[in-house]
């Protein structure tokens, strides 16, 4: 059985190794990972260790080290597909079953492609879309009585689809074609819905409706949104959930909102198509919207990588008000010190399109500069329905504060509120931090530790000083800038065992680092925290995620890479990253980072935060010196002569080094 290396970059995205290993083997949290007895030969002092942030075993005493699935193999004799199988169970997952037998892994490779093609189909059907709308004067009056001129039209490829319940079978010669079905565009009848000649029932899904459609990322057409041009029911249609569109994940507008973004330095989320076309014509390119859901977390996290600061637009009723509830509950976890997040409630007579349009640009944007901050919003949330000259108002309160505050992330900010909430219920910050959290006293810290399974482990045995050594050998498993040392301490993702007919099943001894170890460049550290902890990338401006992007290889292509996971896939651990890194001109060069950092180590933040304070100020310096070199042509440009006021009088408000 052959299994896709995607699905093994998933489940090892999901699995997590501490607990895997934990049903076997004591563990106790020593640093930055967990120690036990090796359980592959016998010792008595723990030289076995577990990094919860590589996803990866070692052993110092025998060498035994790989992933979740090379456990399962090595402790529990399994086969590569039957450990595969049993991690996917635990997690709840779906083992593809692709025969071995060549026709059907012929059949099985070519629906692979098909659905690799869906975003082809679909830019072909936008392609569609825009031809109609040239010859639709009612679909062209509707755009032009909302104030759409053709160049906004042709920026978001708005579209039309006619009506008629087969149009699309003059676009594409098989309209039996499944891709249609799969893609969302075409709707098939239930069975016994056949017609007249027999055949299964199908019809466009969008007729009648002007076209939006919805790009990733990257800019390739995943779906659309059509929209009726009377007053008929439903309004607003969507595609369906598919292989390449979820709505939870997708914002419309952030593909063409990109630049913008880091222009007007805030995302304005909007909740209809209509307000971000009619924004972007007016002036305000960088809105966005959610695609007939509400606000989610992945939504909020994929904003924050392109702008610190999110401004959240909804109506003033009470639709709006759950809205934007919804909304906080979402930003909450990423309301850090360094970003912004505002809730802009409109009159209830006005949407962002409206309101635009009777009150101009200047007036909209006094009324975002007025929006309401996270905070304000959050105590007003919390006092919703709370008599608060009363005390049991008063506890009312405190009671719905707790769970608000407690998404927000540790830091000034939620400091702040808690003193915040303890003035509004009359009641000493201290003394309400030990209601909400009795068992510690004060703030919770995020570490690494990790709660126990099902059940509770027996207490592990005392960690030895066998830790005091470990920074001497090469990162958390053997040899692993050498790729063939690295692969053969892994399964054999084609299909094949490791343990098939004439496979070493034995393991290098861990290797000792004569001598001190390669010094890092700054790229190199700050590219090490990136791939042990990939979230950290949201911590980080939008000006200083294209700093890293643009740097040369090895570390630029990297970033890029690292950045589309993110969007992709949402923060991953470098077990997984490593399987996605396969086949990628720079993988060597991502292992060997990660196998230079000493075992027990951590990286460090504050360290990355420096370098990248120092790379950006030696970027703007450079960008300045270019700037005054430029002599008359920078000053016949307004934007560069604008950009080098500012950036001259930044040298001169910066504390000297």
């Amino acid at each position: 059985m052959a299994i896709p290396s995607t699905f093994i970059q998933e489940l090892l995205a999901r699995a997590d190794v501490v607990d895997i290993v934990g049903r076997y083997v004591q563990l106790k949290k020593g640093g930055a990972n967990f120690m036990g007895l090796c359980p592959f030969h016998g010792e008595k002092s723990p030289s076995f260790s577990v990094s919860p942030s590589k996803q990866f075993y070692h052993c110092f005493g025998c060498g035994k080290n790989g992933n979740a699935i090379s456990f399962l193999m090595d402790h529990g004799g399994m086969s590569f597909v039957e450990a595969v199988h049993d991690l996917a169970q635990q997690c709840g997952l779906q083992v593809p079953e692709d025969d071995v037998s060549p026709q059907e892994r012929a059949r099985a490779a070519q629906a692979r492609e098909q659905q690799a093609t869906l975003t082809s189909v679909l830019e072909k059907a936008g392609v569609a879309y825009i031809k109609h709308l040239r010859s639709s004067p009612r679909a062209i009056d509707y755009f032009k009585g909302r104030g759409l001129s053709g160049e906004i039209a042709k920026t978001f490829g708005l579209g039309y689809a006619p009506e008629g319940w087969r149009a699309l079978a003059s676009v594409f010669p098989d309209y039996n074609d499944p891709l249609l079905v799969e893609s969302g565009l075409v709707i098939a009848g239930e069975p016994g819905e056949e017609n007249a000649q027999g055949e299964a029932k199908r019809y466009d899904r969008f007729r009648d409706r002007v076209m939006f459609p919805i790009r990733n990322v990257k800019g390739e057409c995943i779906g659309f949104g059509g929209r009726v041009l009377s007053d008929e029911k439903p309004k607003y249609l969507n595609s369906p959930e598919t292989p390449v569109f979820s709505k939870g994940r997708e914002l419309y507008g952030l593909f063409e909102a990109r630049t913008a973004l880091r222009e007007h330095g805030y995302a304005l989320v909007t909740e209809g198509y209509m307000d971000v076309v009619a924004l972007a014509q007016l002036g305000f390119a960088n809105a966005v919207a959610t695609l007939g859901t509400a606000c989610t977390a992945d939504h909020v996290q994929k904003l924050f990588r392109f702008t610190d600061a999110v401004v959240f637009s909804f109506d003033g009723d009470g639709a709006g008000r759950r809205a934007a509830r919804k909304a906080l509950d979402a930003a909450l976890p990423f309301a850090s010190d360094v970003r912004s997040v505002k809730f802009l409630f409109l009159p209830q007579e006005h949407d962002p399109d409206s309101f635009i349009r009777e009150h101009g640009t200047e007036g909209f944007a006094a009324a975002v500069a007025k929006a309401v901050p996270l905070s304000k919003f959050m105590l007003e949330a919390a006092a919703e329905g709370c008599e608060l000259d009363t005390a049991e108002g008063r506890a009312h309160m405190a009671s719905n504060a707790r769970p608000l505050w407690s998404l927000l992330p540790d830091g000034t900010l939620k400091r702040q509120l808690l003193a915040e909430i303890a003035d509004q219920v009359l009641i000493d910050s201290r003394e309400l931090l030990q209601i909400w959290q009795p068992a510690t006293g004060g703030y919770k810290k995020n570490s690494n530790s990790r709660p126990s399974g099902k059940g509770q482990r027996p207490k592990p045995p005392e960690i030895s000083g066998a830790a005091a050594h470990f920074e001497e050998f090469s990162g958390n498993f053997a040899d692993l800038h050498d790729e063939g040392a690295y692969a053969a301490s892994l399964p054999d993702y084609g299909g094949s065992a490791r343990r098939s007919a004439g496979a070493s099943t034995s393991h290098r001894p861990a290797r000792r680092i004569a001598g001190r170890r390669m010094s890092a460049s700054p790229e190199d550290r700050v590219l090490r925290l990136m791939l042990t902890e990939p979230q950290s990338w949201d911590k980080l401006s939008g000006e200083e995620h294209v700093l890293l992007c643009e740097l040369p290889a090895p570390h630029g292509p990297l970033f890029v890479w690292l950045e589309s996971q993110l969007h992709e896939h949402g923060p991953q651990p470098w077990a997984a990253l490593r399987e996605g890194l396969r086949e990628h001109a720079q993988e060597k060069y991502a292992v060997d980072q990660i196998s230079e950092i000493p075992e027990g180590i951590e990286c460090d933040w504050n360290e990355a935060r420096a370098i990248l304070d120092r790379l950006l100020e030696a970027k703007l310096d450079q960008e300045q010196k270019e700037l005054s070199e430029g002599g008359a042509e920078t000053l016949k440009d307004p934007v560069k002569r604008q950009r080098l006021a500012f950036l001259m009088t930044r040298t001169k408000t910066r504390a000297p080094a």
